[in-house]
């Protein structure tokens, strides 16, 4: 009889061991180290998707945007038949300093959600405060407003500069430079544009100017060539007018920028575009080399 109390013990506390190990789960894609566990709260797959397709990269280049899905979210306490998702991200360099926090994702779903399966999704933008030439950690928290479940992801990412920008900097350093289109509102990494559409080159960060007065004297140039030879662009100092007043050290270290808009239906790629910055005040200079594909 003793043995028998003793085998239904074993018994019983195997079948709660097991009733524990259900609500909880593990997922780790080995190519891009993404990691998923979950206590009360599953999910059928979680992946990476970047201008829509799936991706197992870890790298980004700067200025492009994620999305980390999570397809068939279940586990959560269900009120009048709806669920009760809040969201959290969190971005930290390798050493632990916090660079983005969001705090409360779906807030605005105040009266739950009834999709079935229910797909919930974070975005994050590879930019400011995040630098090009770092590594840095993501964590996304999705947690039950009605319970105690929660889901974790977690990312360990870098981020890269645009390899077909070339810089020469002369006695300056700057943070990022990066080709941006206004049309689409996002930074162009693959080097193509388009027609009748705001073409910005952007450098941030930039310093090693003179000051004088909390002022600095900069000059600015864009210069532009098709594969014939032909000038497109031909402004030698977009920043003649601050030849003599200047500008505030804040406003130029933020960010300088240069924009062009090309009209018309053909052209003769690529088109080579050079930049320079320069100092009036002294020889510090900074050039930028790229070349765009207009289609």
């Amino acid at each position: 009889m003793k043995i028998m109390k003793i085998a239904f013990y074993v018994i019983l506390v195997s079948m709660v061991m097991t009733g524990c190990q259900f609500s909880r789960s593990v997922k780790k894609d080995l190519a891009s180290g993404l990691t998923s566990t979950g206590n009360g709260l599953t999910c059928e797959e979680v992946y990476l998707t970047v201008n829509n397709e799936r991706t197992t990269r870890n790298s980004f280049s700067y200025g492009e945007m994620a999305y980390l899905v999570f397809n068939d979210v279940r586990g959560f306490k269900q009120e009048n038949s709806k669920s009760f998702p809040l969201m959290q991200i969190l971005v930290t360099s390798l050493k632990g300093d916090t660079l983005l926090f969001a705090d409360n994702l779906y807030s605005e779903y105040t009266d739950g959600m009834n999709y079935s399966p229910l797909q919930l999704t974070a975005d994050l933008t590879f930019a400011a405060p995040i630098k090009s030439g770092g590594e840095y950690l993501l964590k996304v928290i999705i947690r039950d407003r009605k319970g105690s479940g929660i889901y974790t992801s977690r990312l360990k990412f870098s981020v890269k500069g645009n390899d077909k920008i070339n810089a020469e900097p002369l006695n300056v350093s700057y943070n990022e430079i990066y080709v941006y289109s206004e049309g689409k509102d996002k930074v162009i990494n693959d080097g193509k544009i388009s027609f009748d559409d705001n073409i910005y080159i952007m450098v941030e960060g930039l310093k090693g100017f003179k000051e004088e007065n909390g002022m600095v004297f900069p000059g600015l140039s864009i210069m532009g060539t098709d594969s014939s030879g032909n000038k497109t662009l031909n402004n030698e100092d977009l920043f003649s007018e601050y030849s003599t007043a200047g500008i505030a050290v804040t406003d130029f270290t933020t960010r300088v920028s240069a924009h062009f808009k090309l009209t018309g239906s053909e052209f003769n790629n690529p088109l080579h575009v050079e930049l320079v910055v320069w100092d009036k005040k002294s020889s510090a200079k900074l050039k930028v080399v790229t070349d765009l594909t207009v289609e």
